[in-house]
């Protein structure tokens, strides 16, 4: 009996051990997730230094500022990779989007910063000032040996970028209604400043104007009428008062360039009349400039 029962003892299998040291596998496992994660951050961390200093200072150039610590402001995430702190002035006053908006006030005040003006060559301004002062000396000397007989107050005077202008404009003082007959207050007008046209070295352009009515009788357009009355002035300014023909020149201009705007009286007025332009010779860069210059 007891011998069978060791034959059925030795015949069943062994049970088996308990194993406590499973766990260092899940250990292991993690240990290795873990430092992967580790590597990826470090890896992640390291910033190219070049490219780091390239980058900011084209912000701060494109931002206006050649400062490096404009560039540092806006790169600069925190005293951390991952800390995810948002630097921020001791004086801000509110945190998260309205914080940065505080922080950012100084690219505002760049945006408000005019422009700068294009600087002006003084030379080119001098010369134009000297230019001005010439034309300014034949408008006066004009104008005096006008106003004896008051006919200063009949003729316009300005100074653009092509010189003085004198204007024969007032009514039909000096032009009746389609017609280019010169009156007697236009001839005495030309007669007295013609010793002083004579005496310029300066072109004469002699440049006739009309209004937009239609014309009838002996011309067929408004050109035709103005290109007569820049001819009636330049003739009697050459064959009467002695301007070298080849320093003066007549064109017409119709009723192209008016320098009064309506249908009334007073505007057909103004624009029936002659424009007798004593040209700048200084150069274009110089005459440019006058306008600015002059008086008004």
């Amino acid at each position: 009996m007891s011998a069978a029962r060791g034959r059925r003892r030795r015949g069943a299998p062994e049970e088996e051990h308990v194993n406590h040291e499973r766990w260092l596998v899940s250990y292991s496992d993690m240990i290795t997730v873990l430092m992967a994660l580790f590597i990826v951050l470090f890896a992640i961390s390291q910033v190219d230094q070049e490219k780091y200093i390239a980058l900011s200072r084209s912000l701060a150039a494109g931002f206006g500022d050649g400062r490096p610590e404009v560039s540092s402001t806006v790169l600069d995430g925190g005293s951390g990779v991952l800390d995810g702190l948002t630097p921020q002035e001791k004086d801000a006053t509110a945190g998260g989007t309205a914080g940065l908006v505080d922080a950012d006030k100084g690219l505002g005040e760049q945006g408000r910063t005019p422009a700068p003006q294009p600087s002006v060559d003084p030379a080119l301004v001098a010369a134009a000032r000297e230019e001005a002062v010439h034309l300014e000396q034949i408008r006066e000397a004009i104008r005096a040996g006008l106003a004896p007989d008051g006919l200063d107050r009949v003729v316009t005077f300005r100074i653009d970028e092509r010189g003085l202008v004198l204007g024969l404009v007032a009514d039909d003082v000096f032009f009746a209604p389609a017609s280019a007959e010169l009156t007697d207050t236009a001839r005495r007008v030309l007669d007295v400043a013609g010793p002083t046209l004579v005496g310029l070295a300066e072109q004469i352009a002699v440049e006739g104007h009309a209004n937009v009515l239609p014309v009838s009788g002996r011309y067929a357009t408004n050109w035709e009428l103005s290109a007569d009355r820049a001819t009636q002035v330049l003739r009697h300014l050459v064959e009467r008062d002695g301007l070298p023909p080849g320093r003066v020149s007549a064109v017409g201009y119709g009723d192209a360039r008016p320098v009064a705007a309506g249908m009334d009286d007073a505007s057909l007025a103004a624009n029936r009349r002659v424009d007798l332009v004593v040209l700048s010779d200084a150069p274009e860069r110089v005459r440019e400039l006058i306008p600015t210059v002059a008086p008004s």
